[in-house]
């Protein structure tokens, strides 16, 4: 780089510079173009639109003007990013199926629900709404601060005032550097009312909110299928709206028809209609014979005409299923808060735009009371002036100049500057009674006025309460009902829906007894504790397995024979911690076989596979979507060989390093891209070559911070990753443990973060529960201490990984 002050070149590191450069492009992309401001709603470009407008005269009492003329008027002074991308803007505004509530009032072909496009800007013309007139009210009164243009040559504001919280009304959508904004719009009664509720009562919940605005409300109508995914992105910023289309069924006449009198929102009529016709055409939607578009400027009508004998209810529901005649809305609340992106639950969007508002009412407030201070200043020297009349033309025409007249009115009569200057451009009119009178009433009328204005400022309250007005004037001048049904029917909910997903722990016995039980049960404990009571269990039983999964998680259980099956974690019976909890027989329709794996699944995603590790060292990899369509009798998971059985079960993505540890402290790290992807029921490949009397005992993926290796004793120790070298798949690896008669084999080997917490049970159903960075990190070949104290006869049988928040959420992902 060569120095613009010196001319000498100055080394720079170019992936620095680079780094630099780029983040300054998103930052920019994210804050002035494609993410909406959270106070006003509005992206730069629409800001800066109607601001345009505005200053043109261009409001909802003035005649409609060119488009054209908008245009350049908001690309020459505020906005040099292209007449095209201005236009569009100004279209969508104008688009009664775009914005719930339109900011542009539109005269001729603005374009339609069907994706045509508007006619070019000369043949338009628009003007703003009353509702786009809200957002800019008192701008005029020193409410936001004002920046300059791209030219300094002329300042545009940096927020609207914005009287309504136009970002939940219209919502938004954009696209930016790496994140995306996708704010359905919502009713503006419905609106109005959770901002006065959160006015009134501060701590009111997400779930009392939606009591009062349950969805959005989309400008074309549509039916919401249930709420739960709505109340996702309103408790956390992320979430999902299904929308269904409004359709009739006509019995008359010789044959059925299917009405369609709305659609989903960002559905495009002429692009739906196509793609039925194409189902029909290539014979996978079958009992339709015509379909027709009967679309006027009275409404939405398709009609699709079915064949005799056919079923409109079973096509219908095919056409929900097939076509965005039923779509979902991904909500992403994502806004600009403070020159900074975040994603936003719905209290704090309303909150945002209140924090907002009360600055605006504040700085409002104080330029109200100032214009008032002063005008009743003048009106207070101007009834001095006509209380003392004779005298005050007497000065002035003793005075050879003004300035002459000036001095002496002051000091006679103790008035200031601009108070003489009024009395001097003082018309004789106003010596009448009636115009005397006039000034009395003006000067008790404003200092009404400054009182109400002190007030307002001197309590928060009273601010509040002004706030509160103006919503409710709003609601009441453009409130309207929704246009968006709403289905809270049963076959909308479904069974989760009514319970918490929260974490459990899962405990399995080696007679296939299993219970849950909340984690809260178990309090932490210093590392070599004693702990508490876990489980009980039979003489002749003991825990075999223990892990820590969700509510809504499928628990995919492998057995013995290499079967897989299902079971939802909710289906288990919640048990209290002494308890031995239900036998899994009565949960899956197992065939003299025993779960010997079971692993927490959330979602069958295709992109992940499930890692299968054997006694005998055998592996496999087999993608996670093999086992998404369960049956009640099970699927062929694996084959094993004669003798041999499960020992773990692993989701991973493919492409990670894992390690596994056997039962006498044999490490093995390896590559899991050198094993390949295999379908169900398939044998394996050999994983780590085994001493004659050694087993596998553990397999966990090479992650987090530390691999934490427990054995049977009750002694563990955490070590570094970087202890194992990658060793080619089929070796004996490397000593991780010593495992003698002190310490007994390992019982588990996993990956762990130093925030993590880990519950250990012994046979005998003993649980402690404590934190990971308790146990010492130490190199292999070591012992490491002790984390549990065991009872004579007892022995470490499980060891589940309590995740930090942060790994938690990784996992999710």
């Amino acid at each position: 780089m060569i120095s613009e002050r010196t001319g000498q070149v100055i080394p720079i590191n170019i992936e620095e510079e680079m780094k630099s450069c780029y983040i300054d492009y998103a930052m920019s992309v994210i804050i002035g173009r494609a993410i909406p401001d959270a106070r006003d709603g509005l992206k730069p470009v629409h800001r800066r639109t109607l601001f345009a407008m505005r200053e043109m005269g261009n409001t909802s009492d003035k005649p409609y003007k060119k488009s054209a003329r908008i245009v350049g008027d908001v690309m020459g002074k505020y906005h040099p990013h292209g007449d095209a991308a201005i236009y569009d803007t100004l279209v969508k505004m104008a688009q009664p199926f775009s914005y719930r509530y339109m900011l542009v009032d539109g005269q001729g072909n603005f374009g339609s629900i069907d994706g045509d496009a508007a006619a070019a800007m000369r043949y338009t013309e628009a003007r703003l709404t009353k509702v786009a007139e809200e957002l800019l009210e008192d701008i005029d009164k020193e409410t936001v601060d004002f920046v300059p243009n791209f030219d300094e040559s002329l300042q545009e504001p940096e927020v609207l005032p914005a009287r309504l919280p136009n970002l939940l009304l219209n919502g938004s959508s954009g696209i930016a550097v790496g994140m995306a904004t996708n704010m359905p719009p919502h009713n503006l009664r419905e609106v109005c009312n959770a901002v006065c509720r959160i006015i009134d009562e501060p701590t009111t919940s997400v779930d009392e909110l939606m009591r009062i605005m349950p969805a959005p409300d989309f400008p074309t109508g549509g039916i919401i299928m249930g709420t739960e995914g709505i109340r996702d992105a309103y408790l956390t910023g992320r979430g999902k709206c299904v929308v269904r289309g409004v359709a009739e069924i006509e019995e008359e006449g010789r044959n059925p028809r299917i009405i369609i009198s709305e659609i989903p929102y960002q559905v495009n009529k002429a692009r739906l209609i196509e793609h039925i016709a194409g189902l029909v055409r290539d014979k996978k939607l079958d009992g339709i014979s015509d379909i027709r578009d009967e679309s006027d400027r009275d409404g939405l009508r398709v009609v699709i005409e079915l064949k005799k004998g056919a079923m409109p209810q079973v096509i219908l529901n095919f056409l929900y299923k097939h076509t965005a005649l039923e779509s979902s809305f991904g909500i992403i609340n994502l806004a600009i808060v403070e020159k900074q992106p975040h994603v936003l639950n719905l209290k704090e969007i309303i909150s945002e735009f209140l924090k907002h508002r009360t600055e605006v009412v504040r700085r409002r407030s104080e330029f109200d009371l100032r214009k008032a201070e002063e005008r009743i200043h003048i009106l207070r020297g101007l009834l001095i002036a006509l209380d003392n009349i004779d005298a005050v033309i007497a000065t002035i025409r003793g005075s050879q100049t003004t300035d002459e007249a000036k001095n002496a009115l002051i000091s006679r009569f103790a008035l200031d500057e601009a108070q003489v200057d009024a009395i001097l451009k003082m018309q004789l009119r106003r010596l009448a009674a009636l115009e005397h009178q006039k000034i009395v009433d003006e000067r008790d009328g404003l200092a009404r006025e400054i009182e109400r204005l002190q007030a307002i400022l001197a309590s928060e309250a009273a601010m509040f309460a002004e706030i509160r007005k103006e919503i409710g004037e709003i609601a009441d001048r453009y409130g309207e009902e929704r246009r968006s049904g709403i289905q809270y029917s049963i076959g909308s909910i479904e069974k989760e829906d009514l319970i918490e997903d929260k974490p459990m722990l899962v405990s399995l016995t080696l007679s296939n007894y299993i219970k849950r039980i909340d984690l809260d049960t178990y309090r932490g404990q210093r590392r070599g504790g004693r702990g508490v009571i876990g489980m009980a269990t039979k003489e002749d039983d003991m825990v075999e397995r223990v892990f820590v999964a969700n509510m809504h998680d499928y628990l995919l259980c492998v057995t013995n024979k290499g079967r897989a099956y299902w079971v939802k974690v909710y289906d288990i019976p919640e048990s209290n911690r002494t308890s031995k909890g239900k036998a899994l027989v009565n949960l899956l329709n197992l065939n003299e076989e025993r779960v010997t794996a079971v692993i927490p699944v959330r979602e069958f995603s295709p992109d992940r596979f499930l890692f299968f590790a054997t006694r005998a060292g055998t592996v496999a990899k087999i993608p996670l979507d093999e086992f998404s369509r369960p049956r009640q009798s099970g699927i062929n998971a694996i084959t094993l060989r004669e003798g041999d059985d499960l020992v773990d079960v692993m989701l991973t993505d493919g492409s990670r390093d894992l390690v596994l540890t056997t039962q006498y402290g044999q490490s093995l790290r390896f590559s899991e891209e050198t094993v390949r992807s295999l379908h169900r029921n398939a044998m394996g490949v050999r994983g780590i070559r085994l001493r004659d009397d050694d087993t596998l005992q553990s397999a966990t993926v090479a992650e987090k911070d530390h691999l934490l290796t427990i054995t049977e004793k009750g002694y563990g120790k955490r070590t570094d990753f970087d202890e194992f070298r990658g060793h080619g798949r089929g070796t004996m690896g490397v000593k991780n443990i010593v495992t003698d008669l002190r310490s007994g084999v390992v019982v588990a080997s996993t990956a762990v973060s130093d925030d993590d917490e880990i519950i250990v049970m012994s046979a005998s159903g003993i649980v402690i529960r404590t934190k990971v960075s308790e146990i010492s990190i130490q190199k292999r070949s070591t012992r490491g201490v002790r984390v549990m104290k065991l009872g004579a006869g007892d022995r470490v049988v499980g060891v589940a990984i309590l995740r930090s928040d942060e790994d938690a959420e990784e996992d999710a992902v």
